[in-house]
């Protein structure tokens, strides 16, 4: 094992042992009114999720995890403060209605214990997966939660002092309660979609007028063709475009680059997107944009005539401000033709970076810390798996994301177990993994299903004013190195090379190891194109949690 993989490690385990106050991402009132409040957050790669449970009772207070909502064959946490102010805390499991048994092995650790205010608050750490056999497995499903308290600090019979409540705790969405009856729809109008493989149609659309800022806090997605509606994404313009229009995108200034910054995004498979109560869409203010464009690629590969589409968005807002600002940053592999990725591969990867050190030169002033607490990962037909890896003084110190197992039909926006914060000089790498083991001819990087894409979407606040940081490879200088003077005698050298196993690793590598080049551009239509160095060590492995390391460069 590399010292270079051992110091990562090291500094991954520090910097989350540094950020703890972060780590509990969720909120669910559990019953008793609001009087029992479990607030949690995860990480998959440590295999790890932290549990912070505050009852208004001075008593001891227990959190279970149950297979069928009852107490028999729960497992169960209980705590709480004495009297003469030490903590009891233990880690048990049922076998009846009875006082829960102290499991053999304590799998849990206390965190911290505390009371005052007429309330007990118990936090603790526990594997997600246990060696212990009288330890539930936390999921990606539904589970029982399970809770009791005590007047006292005698653990007995709770009486009505419990309840239970099913919640998905690695797959956590929280819904908000509508704080207002107020939205508007950006979609389609009677617009018939085209029969061809591919369309990217753009609409250039104003919102309502509302004199004050408010914050958006839900998205809806409005579907009519869930079976030719791919993707649908929207975008913020310039404050010159002040007209509303519609086309094919990509065909003018204005259906394109005037309107650069990602403001939502839905893609086939997602579903509302709640932001958390802390941050929200800012709209309606002095500061804010009016003209948004409004993207939706049809993927409609049977060539379907005559179908009419009215879907869209929907945004919930409130006058009601939050305390943050959120935006999307738009992370990964800029869209080319340029890049070649070969038929036959099992597994190919790419890679997109993003360094941060030139944001402030956009933003004209030192960039916030950004707190990312949701992601939308995307590739297509290809796809395989997603990693986005954060990086800090050239050492990876965390995983913003994975997705070991990419279903192109299912593209949920998703919460993260716990808030990534990217700091100022931090650089973001988008790895992708393409199989194209069913395909005879090589793929490039472009606007069909049948072509490639490399993207992250990070939901983060405070908000800043970058919409987009891409990357790509000097495709040039690997092709000067072929022999190639034009693009098009490169693509028939690709075309006609034999490809195998060798071939595309050489291939692979020298894509992984060629200078990259940064695109930074903002609302302001303002761009920043910088040189990053490709010898970033990613510490991932095949496998979350793994121990082999793989080197970019």
């Amino acid at each position: 094992m590399g010292s270079a993989f051992i110091v990562s490690i090291f500094l991954i385990l520090m910097l989350r042992l540094g950020a703890q106050s972060n780590d509990l991402t969720f909120t669910e009132h559990l019953g008793h009114g609001e009087n029992v409040t479990l607030r949690w957050g995860f990480d998959q790669l440590q295999n790890e999720i932290t549990f912070e449970l505050t009852v208004k009772t001075m008593g001891w207070v227990g959190l279970g995890f149950s297979p069928n909502g009852r107490m028999a064959g729960a497992d169960i946490v209980i705590g709480g403060v004495a009297p003469n102010g030490s903590t009891y805390f233990t880690d048990r499991h049922a076998v009846g209605n009875s006082l829960p048994l102290v499991d053999k092995r304590q799998s849990c650790t206390l965190l911290s214990l505390t009371e005052g205010d007429g309330q007990t608050t118990m936090k603790f750490r526990r594997p997600m997966k246990s060696c212990d056999d009288e330890d539930f497995l936390i999921s990606a499903s539904l589970i029982n939660l399970i809770y009791a308290f005590g007047l006292t600090d005698e653990i007995e019979n709770h009486a009505s002092r419990r309840g239970t409540k099913k919640l998905n705790l690695l797959k956590y969405s929280p819904r908000t309660n509508p704080l207002s009856s107020n939205y508007f729809d950006l979609r389609a109008s009677n617009f018939t979609i085209p029969a061809v493989h591919t369309h990217y149609h753009c609409w250039i659309m104003k919102t309502p007028t509302l004199g004050a800022k408010h914050h958006i806090y839900r998205i809806e997605p409005i579907i009519r063709h869930i079976d030719i509606v791919h993707h649908i994404i929207m975008y913020g313009c310039h404050f010159s475009v002040n007209e509303t229009t519609d086309g094919a995108c990509y065909t003018s200034p204005m259906l394109s680059y005037m309107c650069p910054r990602v403001m939502a995004a839905w893609a086939v498979g997602g579903e509302v997107i709640d932001f958390p109560e802390v941050a929200g869409l800012s709209i309606g203010g002095e500061k804010d944009i009016s003209y948004y464009r409004l993207e939706i690629h049809y993927n409609n590969p049977e060539n379907t005539a005559g179908r009419i589409d009215d879907s869209g968005l929907r945004f919930y807002y409130t006058s009601v401000l939050r305390q943050f600002d959120a935006s999307i940053l738009d992370v990964g592999l800029i869209v080319s033709e340029n890049y070649v990725i070969p038929p036959d591969a099992k597994a190919f990867t790419s890679y997109g970076v993003c360094n941060t050190s030139y944001f402030p030169q956009l933003i004209k002033g030192p960039m916030p810390d950004l707190n990312i607490f949701m992601t939308l990962l995307h590739t297509h037909l290809a796809g395989r798996k997603i990693r986005v890896g954060l990086f800090r003084n050239g050492m990876q110190v965390d995983f913003v994301d994975f997705e070991e197992n990419y279903d192109f039909d299912l593209q949920q926006a998703r919460f993260l177990g716990n808030i990534k914060s990217v700091k100022e000089g931090d650089e973001i790498v988008v790895e992708c993994t393409y199989n194209t083991t069913n395909r005879t001819k090589r793929t490039t990087l472009g606007l069909s299903t049948t072509d490639e894409m490399c993207f992250a979407f990070l939901y983060y606040y405070p908000a800043i004013d970058i919409g987009s940081c891409w990357s790509i490879p000097d495709i040039q200088s690997l092709e000067a190195s072929m022999g190639a003077s034009k693009h098009k005698e490169a693509l028939l050298m690709y075309e006609a090379k034999s490809w195998n196993d060798a071939s595309i690793e050489e291939h692979q590598n020298k894509l992984k190891s060629a200078q990259q080049f940064i695109m930074i551009s903002n609302t302001h239509l303002n761009q920043q194109w910088q040189e990053a160095r490709a010898q970033l060590v990613l510490c991932w492995s095949s496998k979350p949690g793994g121990g082999a390391q793989d080197k970019l460069g």
